[in-house]
């Protein structure tokens, strides 16, 4: 019994490729929020000395 579906062909839908420039910004301000949040608590520590 031959199977009708083999030689069907199939599209996948394939998502255009959008732009990552909002990704690539909010990784920045989360990378700089931790840079910033790190320096200030190694601040507080230095000058608790």
């Amino acid at each position: 019994m031959a199977n009708p579906e083999l030689n069907r062909k199939t599209q996948t839908k394939v998502e255009d490729s959008s732009s990552l420039k909002g990704t690539l910004t909010s990784v920045l301000l989360l990378g700089g929020f931790l840079v910033l949040s790190w320096i200030g608590v190694f601040l507080l520590f230095i000058n608790r000395f």
